[in-house]
């Protein structure tokens, strides 16, 4: 969890804001004492990626995915992600 002082958090709301919607918490403290959490609230059970967010292992900024660099070809020549794609129509 990092911790983030109370200035920096009015200085820059929106930016740890948009953190907190992807999954990071935050700790407050006014003077370097924890006074409060701003964490993400309950929704569907993801806390696995909630978790490797707030590790520091994954990230993610609230957008929609670009995808893979290197997608995956698949026999006939079709990618993994178009196949899903079309078997969503």
């Amino acid at each position: 969890m990092e911790t983030v002082g109370i200035r920096e958090l009015k200085t820059n709301l929106s930016r740890h804001l948009k953190r907190v919607r992807s999954g990071a918490r935050l700790l407050v403290t006014e003077h370097g004492r924890s006074i409060a959490t701003i964490t993400p609230v309950d929704g569907p059970d993801v806390g696995w990626v909630s978790e490797l967010i707030s590790d520091g292992v994954a990230h993610w900024s609230g957008g929609k995915p670009t995808g893979s660099r290197n997608p995956v070809t698949l026999s006939g020549g079709h990618t993994a992600s178009s196949v899903v794609i079309e078997d969503r129509r």
